[in-house]
């Protein structure tokens, strides 16, 4: 399937900001299931300075700098892409989940090195014995890791109820678990957490889900939103098992979507991924001046058609 992604942040500042300092993970990574075809980022003010590079994740991050007075600020980014949906899979004949975190740290290839930084708290998902007592009722001894990690997705569905007033991008991981409430990131953040504290490697996917309006209605124009869930890492296994082609690849990433209770499909679009949200905020920096400021921000995800396959 293809898609055109629109995302327009805009701050409204009460004073004059003299000088900012910018990055944006708007631009689409390339993945196994993805292909972006192309992508811009436009910023207002015209910007003094602007480059990319890629971060230790592999994801494009936009940089740039307005060095002369301004009172707002627009960032928009609009992309196309190709997303296929990765093929099923059987989570009974995966390995149990020990074996897999065994695997993961006696890992020497590159990937598997690599992804043993996604096993490490992070400062949004740092211990918690709450997230490990969570886990372990569907990681039970010698439960396939894959089946073990849908179920615990679907627990986070079940067991959390989605409410955007509950928190906020400061609330810490403790409150979400004592409450049983958040959002998007925040069930990112408690998967992660709970993958983490059974020693295996989850990491942070940012992107977006194309939604569709209920039938004979139009679709509302920037209704659209951000999006977040989390992956499971699979490391490679040095002789491959009888039942290799009855599930994924060793040495990939299995993404959960807890807010949806499903796994990655041809409406789920990668942007970035990271230990958890404070590494792939679509906009952030440093700016001088401005006193009280308004944030609004506007995404449009539209289906262009299907893709070449």
């Amino acid at each position: 399937m293809r898609f055109r992604v629109s995302h327009t942040t805009h701050y409204a500042y009460g004073d004059p900001v003299s000088l900012c300092h910018s990055i944006a993970h708007l631009k689409p990574r390339e993945e196994p299931h993805q292909r972006c075809l192309k992508s811009q980022v436009r910023v207002s003010p015209w910007p003094s300075v602007a480059r990319e590079h890629q971060d230790i994740f592999g994801n494009r991050v936009s940089y740039f700098s307005i060095q002369q007075s301004h009172g707002a600020l627009e960032v928009g980014a609009v992309s196309e892409v190709e997303v296929t949906a990765p093929p099923p899979h059987n989570a009974a004949l995966s390995l149990p989940w020990e074996q897999v975190r065994e695997r993961l740290h006696a890992a020497r290839d590159p990937a598997g090195l690599q992804a043993r930084m996604f096993a490490l708290p992070s400062p949004a998902t740092p211990r918690q014995p709450a997230a490990r007592d969570f886990a372990l009722a569907s990681f039970t001894p010698g439960r396939p890791v894959l089946e073990a990690a849908r179920e615990l997705m679907a627990r986070i569905y079940g067991e959390f109820e989605y409410d955007p007033s509950a928190t906020d991008v400061a609330t810490p991981l403790a409150t979400v678990l004592s409450q049983r409430s958040g959002v998007c990131q925040d069930f990112a953040h408690v998967g992660i957490a709970c993958l983490h504290e059974l020693g295996l490697a989850a990491r942070y996917v940012s992107g977006y889900l194309e939604t569709l309006p209920p039938p004979g209605q139009p679709k509302l124009r920037g209704a659209d939103a951000s999006h977040a869930w989390y992956a499971l890492y699979l490391p490679a296994a040095a002789e491959p098992s009888a039942e290799a082609a009855a599930t994924p690849p060793a040495g990939t990433w299995i993404d959960y979507d807890p807010t949806n209770d499903c796994l990655l499909g041809e409406q789920h679009i990668t942007t970035a991924v990271g230990r958890d949200y404070g590494d792939v905020t679509p906009v952030r920096g440093v700016f001088y001046g401005g006193g009280e400021h308004q944030l609004s921000v506007a995404v449009d995800v539209d289906r262009l058609g299907e893709g070449r396959g």
